[in-house]
């Protein structure tokens, strides 16, 4: 695997491990892991309004054309 980092994210990277006292993989472990759990957060929100998108009926929508006696 070859990765490449932007020269921002390198000084970025730089600095804080330096302040934060870690080094590189640490800290790219860490934001790779942030990252991804706000990706999951941001799926499942997805997959729930889309869900509630194909089932978003008012009550007048559902019911009509049933009869009940």
């Amino acid at each position: 695997m070859q990765i490449t980092i932007n020269d921002y994210n390198l000084q970025n990277l730089e600095t804080f491990t330096q302040i934060l006292k870690k080094d590189e993989s640490t800290l790219i472990n860490e934001a790779l892991e942030l990252f991804f759990q706000e990706q999951q957060k941001k799926l499942l929100e997805k997959n729930i309004e889309d869900e509630n998108a194909l089932t978003n009926l008012d009550y007048d929508e559902f019911w009509n054309g049933v009869d009940i006696d």
